[in-house]
């Protein structure tokens, strides 16, 4: 936290296996009252469809709870073709110039670390769901990317249906008789 800034520095991929962890901390820092937040990619080479629609959601959300910022900063060529080219950069702040957060920037280089770790790893049913809401988000952010998308949010929701009947299945015990 810088002031009433959350800055969350991605390290590495930003891909399905940490999105869950974004999520987690934005909301929770959304629930304690924070409305802005930087994403600093900086150390992150590339994103993937997952991670995009995190970052969207989270942007969608805040414009639905009453407004805040989520600024995305320090994109190299590669994340910023990808945030263009699916339309999100209408939908999140980019800073291609390098000018937003200038004095929080200072304080950040000088103080960022890593995160603790999570409180649990995310189940495979979590796991589904949350890509199956960020590729939603991706859509909603921009219908071009409906069918970009479609196949994934449909073998998502035949997988978590499929889960969802598996799990509320009773039980099979066998049963061993004396004979």
């Amino acid at each position: 936290m810088i002031d009433s800034l959350f800055w969350l520095r991605i390290e590495g991929k930003g891909c399905f296996q940490n999105s869950v962890d974004v999520k987690r901390v934005v909301r929770s820092m959304m629930e304690k009252g924070t409305r802005n937040f930087v994403v600093d990619l900086d150390r992150c080479p590339t994103m993937d469809s997952t991670f995009l629609g995190t970052l969207t959601g989270i942007a969608l959300r805040l414009r639905e709870s009453g407004g805040g910022r989520l600024t995305v900063l320090n994109a190299n060529a590669r994340n910023q073709q990808l945030l263009t080219s699916l339309g999100l950069d209408h939908v999140l702040e980019v800073d291609t110039e390098g000018t937003a957060w200038s004095e929080e920037r200072l304080i950040a280089a000088a103080e960022l670390g890593q995160c603790e770790s999570c409180e649990r790893a995310p189940t495979k049913s979590d796991q589904a769901e949350h890509v199956l809401e960020a590729h939603k988000a991706l859509t909603q952010a921009n219908e071009e990317n409906a069918s970009r998308f479609q196949d994934v949010i449909v073998f998502l929701e035949k997988e978590l249906h499929r889960n969802k009947e598996e799990a509320a299945a009773p039980a099979v015990i066998p049963v061993l008789q004396k004979i």
